[in-house]
């Protein structure tokens, strides 16, 4: 054994040597026959900046193009973690794309590894409504499946996050859901319609039934009736309304997740979170107030969070999503209405307040997005000041300023856009009757401002023509959950929208993955109708009514005008509730005790 070993000892000094002399001369070895030279740095660096440059041209929007760099990114990941994202990303990207751009995709044969991804799609969508249910083995085994036949794709080693947390859930570890809510402090009146709705949705809300026409308003219990016997009796003759056959709220999943509920005034709202994390929360619902959703952007949190607010300006960020009730939101819901209502120049009629200008915008930009010109608004002062205006037989002349310079004029308003209270809108339509012949009166529309229990037949009567919006719960599609509303909280309708937003956020919390990464999600909800936008941002859409001979009856000029059939106009009702539509601002505390402030 030792010449064996002495003899390759001596050949190893051999080869040492002979190895130093060609460094020093300059020389190089030869290169291993079929091993693959690599590629100059600069050269790699060239193609990560042209595919990235593909990715931030496309500015989130989904196409193949994109969905290729990102592929093509994913082999020069760095370490797991960039490895991890870029699978993420590529997955939100792939469940983004729309019925048709699926249909006109067109891959090269070569493509396997965006044949995989296109393949794990499909899977899912054809198993995803099993992601709503306790037992998730049918699509886990698909999955898997998959990853058979694909075991060289990069999400086959590791599967986006969002679908790995949606077959752990179905493992028997159900998510744990903190509540986040000023229960505490001026807004606890607040976050305690909000929880209330939450907690009853979990248990299980009542069934829609049709209402009793033998009552004055059959979408109100009886403490809510007119006082006066005769408004009963003619309400009572009046022809009942019946809410459209194709309109309900959906069923509230029902489920055993354990909720913990915590009090944002109670510490930091970093602490709370970490604490929640501490506790084995996966979600949190909340935080309400504007400041405390604003502080997320700087909290870095792994748990998922479905925010009772949103921004003034849209951060993408993939563990959160926004759901607000907001006269924002409810005044763009007003200008794509006014407009599918094919109406040209709109005056918005508002308060003299920080709310009637943060209205006046919302609305003006919507408007423009829409294609239309300039939005002009005028101000009225308060109903005392309006009164003495009357009495010296001044009305409101539907003129006023542009709130965003546009590039031609408007021509005659066709359309008034009114943010008012109850009292305020008994003031302001006579005056505007005062200014305006009947020939050339426009239609009139008013937020759920405006919309309070007990106003009576003669308020009915006097709005007479008027529009108005306001959620699906005060407008009796479900009538046992309405009364069972108004019994909690006395008929205070802006307490009622909150608890109806709980209600929706129970739904939206169980469905938190769908919501995320399903293109074209939608949910009728006992808020409005709900679909998710860019940043996962929740577009609340509401129902509209008109007030009709004493009657208030669903409206149905959109779908006249538009040659279509509107799927989601709620039941008419005899008698509405007056309320300031719901509005939280910084400190929780709106203009009364009853307002909510919402300011996003």
């Amino acid at each position: 054994m030792l010449p064996s070993i002495f003899v390759r000892f001596k050949t190893g000094l051999i080869y040492t040597a002979l190895l130093s002399a060609m460094i020093i001369a300059g020389c190089t070895m030869p290169k291993q026959q079929g091993q693959p030279t690599s590629e100059p740095q600069d050269n790699i660096s060239a193609e990560i900046n042209r595919y990235q440059a593909i990715i931030d041209a496309a500015h989130n929007q989904p196409s193949l193009e994109v969905i290729r760099a990102y592929i093509a990114l994913e082999s020069y990941a760095t370490n797991d973690a960039a490895r991890q994202k870029n699978l993420d990303e590529t997955w939100q990207l792939l469940t983004q794309l729309s019925p048709q751009q699926m249909s006109e995709l067109v891959i090269n044969a070569n493509e396997y590894t965006l044949q995989g991804w296109l393949d794990l799609l499909n899977t899912y969508q054809s198993n995803k409504q099993l992601a709503n249910t306790q037992d998730l083995d049918k699509l886990r085994l698909a999955i898997h499946d998959w990853q058979i036949r694909y075991p060289h794709n990069p999400a086959a080693r590791s599967l986006p996050t969002v679908l790995q947390q949606m077959l752990q859930e179905g493992k028997g570890s159900h998510a744990t859901i903190g509540l986040f809510l000023p229960l505490s402090g001026q807004a606890k009146i607040f976050g305690d319609a909000i929880r209330q709705g939450f907690l009853d949705a979990q248990k299980g809300l009542p069934k829609p039934s049709l209402p009793n026409p033998s009552l004055p308003n059959p979408s109100l219990p009886e403490s809510s009736l007119p006082a006066n016997a005769s408004d009963a009796n003619e309400a009572v003759n009046a022809e009942p309304s019946l809410p459209p056959e194709n309109t309900e709220i959906n069923d509230a999943p029902i489920n055993d997740q354990a909720v913990k509920i915590y009090d944002t005034d109670s510490q930091p709202l970093a602490e709370l979170l970490q604490q929640a994390k501490q506790d084995g929360v996966t979600l949190v619902v909340g935080p309400l107030l504007k400041p405390n959703v604003e502080q997320l952007a700087q909290i870095e949190t792994p748990l998922n969070i479905l925010a009772l607010n949103e921004l003034d300006t849209p951060q993408r960020q993939p563990n959160i999503c926004y759901f607000s009730l907001s006269p924002e939101d409810e005044a763009k819901n007003a200008a794509l209405h006014i407009w599918q209502q094919q109406k040209h120049s709109p005056l918005v009629l508002i308060p003299r307040t920080e709310l009637g200008s943060r209205v006046a915008n919302a609305f003006a930009q919507e408007w423009q997005k829409l294609g239309g010109q300039a939005v002009l608004q005028q101000t009225f002062g308060t109903p005392n000041e309006m009164r003495q205006s009357m009495n010296r037989g001044i009305g409101i002349r539907l003129s006023g300023t542009p709130i965003i310079a546009a590039s031609s004029a408007t021509g005659p308003v066709d359309a008034v856009y009114i943010v008012a209270t109850a009292d305020e809108l008994t003031i302001i339509k006579p005056m505007i009757d005062m200014a305006i012949s009947t020939r050339k009166k426009p239609t009139l529309y008013a937020s759920s401002r405006s919309n309070k229990s007990g106003s009576g037949p003669d308020f009915r009567l006097e709005m007479d023509g008027m529009q108005f919006s306001d959620i699906p719960l005060l407008t009796g599609i479900n009538v046992p959950l309405m009364q069972q509303a108004a019994q909690k909280f006395a008929n205070d309708y802006s307490l009622m929208r909150l608890y109806a937003m709980g209600i929706d956020a129970w739904s939206l919390a169980n469905q938190f993955t769908r919501m995320q990464q399903e293109m074209g999600f939608h949910l009728s909800g006992a808020s409005g109708e709900l679909s998710v936008m860019d940043n996962c941002t929740i577009l609340r859409q509401l129902p509209w009514m008109q007030f009709n001979h004493g009657r208030i009856i669903p409206d149905n000029r959109t779908d006249k005008a538009n040659g279509t059939e509107n799927t989601h106009h709620p039941e008419g009702i005899n008698n509405t509730e007056n309320t300031d539509s719901t509005d939280i601002n910084s400190t929780g505390q709106g203009d009364n005790p009853n307002e909510v402030n919402n300011s996003l």
